[in-house]
């Protein structure tokens, strides 16, 4: 540092960037960060000692629903099905109002953020019974809580198109005024096939990406994905188009997993796997050896396939639990996949880390020049995090601190 350099703004000290390395210093100036290194002795206006803990981009939620979050006191659960799940929320939606979704997602964008999260993907449902609504408490959301965390906001046709053609006019007027991009379910419509070219339209008139709920079921053969490969590959959207549960994918054979994998990374099409819904809500119908209906991201990572592993829903009909930790769900998913060995643990860190950032199209890697967005794990790398469902320790976003949950401090008696 020249001598007319001002001083570091920060200096994060005595951190590691990966598993069991090093330790090192990161330097920050602005919203940037200015350099990583072992032993920075130059002054910074603000000191932070990481004690060896392991320093990442923070975490991202690429599938979640924050607009029908908490609402487990007005719903009832009493076959927990998808289609009571569906029931009960859309019931329960009609009395929504902008405060109400307000404060039930502020409750748990703010949990996210102590989590870890410093991006995510929220699902907002549009339509006559929800009306704009809870979409306009989302963007306050977005913009009240942007000092720690990205919001991107997909208008979402939960109930169907084809049955509510007024649906599409809103999804339309939402992508005009703020929303990011645009989703679909097409399992909820009588015409499936319809639905999904209806929202790639959309996508094709406002130039978003897509995200689509699909085939979530644990019927193998009963699948609208082919529909969506083909209309990625139509309109060119190679690397904008998202899926999520695919818990079909569960109950094929490997061979077959395989060779949509290879379509899915032909097509550009990414992944999220949500393992706290799928686990609770599939395979209701039997009384033993109940099926996982988590669908194998590990393997379709494996192939090129962009793959995460994300909340979806908490405390609602569809998830009746939940506190928005991306760590514990990752430490989920390994649990269910029966995966162990350490590639594995690392592979499925990247899938709440750095691959999930790649789903959302944004890069999270710490390095000299790029952003300071910056979260401590009480671990010594992603590996042992994944492992221990690592405690998040403190985190920074563009340089400003934005969350400290401390250190744990065990008073022992004499």
């Amino acid at each position: 540092m020249s001598a007319v350099d001002p001083p570091f703004d920060l200096v994060i000290r005595n951190v590691r960037i990966e598993e069991d390395g090093r330790l090192v210093d990161i330097a920050v100036r602005g919203d940037r960060i200015a350099a990583i290194e072992p032993r920075i002795r130059c002054d910074a206006i603000s000191d932070a000692d990481g004690q060896g803990s392991f320093a990442f981009g923070g975490f991202v939620d690429t599938h979640i629903h924050l607009d029908k979050a908490c609402i487990l006191d007005r719903c009832a659960i009493c076959e927990g099905t998808l289609a009571e799940a569906v029931h009960q929320t859309a019931k329960a939606k009609a009395g929504f109002d902008e405060d109400d979704v307000y404060g039930r997602a502020a409750r748990v964008v703010e949990q996210a953020v102590s989590h870890g999260t410093t991006r995510m993907r929220s699902f907002v449902e549009i339509d006559p019974r929800a009306g704009f609504r809870s979409f306009e408490a989302i963007k306050r959301i977005r913009n009240d809580y942007a000092f720690a965390i990205d919001i991107e906001i997909c208008a979402f046709a939960q109930e169907g198109l084809t049955n509510e053609p007024e649906t599409y006019d809103m999804l339309d007027a939402a992508l005009s005024d703020g929303a990011d991009l645009v989703g679909g379910c097409p399992y909820t419509d009588p015409s499936p096939g319809r639905h999904v070219d209806m929202i790639f339209a959309l996508a094709a008139k406002h130039n978003v990406s897509v995200d689509f709920h699909l085939d979530f079921s644990l019927d193998p053969d009963r699948a609208d994905l082919p529909k969506v490969i083909d209309a990625t590959l139509r309109h060119g959207w190679q690397g904008r188009v998202s899926i999520g549960h695919v818990t079909n994918l569960s109950a094929m054979p490997q061979a077959r997993i395989l060779a949509i994998a290879d379509s899915l990374a032909k097509a550009g099409i990414a992944l999220s796997v949500l393992p706290a819904t799928d686990l609770f809500l599939m395979g209701r119908e039997h009384d033993r050896l109940v099926p996982r209906g988590v669908a194998p991201a590990h393997l379709l990572a494996k192939r090129g396939v962009v793959t995460s592993i994300a909340t979806n829903n908490l405390l609602n009909p569809f998830t009746p639990y939940g506190d928005a930790s991306l760590i514990r769900m990752a430490n989920l998913y390994a649990n269910v996949a029966q995966l162990g060995r350490d590639d594995e643990m690392a592979l499925i860190f990247g899938m709440v880390s750095e691959m999930a950032a790649n789903q959302l199209n944004n890069k999270i890697g710490l390095q000299p020049g790029g952003e300071a967005t910056i979260v401590l794990l009480d671990s010594p790398g992603p590996r042992a995090a994944v492992r221990e469902i690592a405690r998040v320790i403190a985190g920074w976003k563009r340089g400003r601190k934005s969350f400290d949950n401390g250190r744990p401090v065990l008073h022992k008696s004499v």
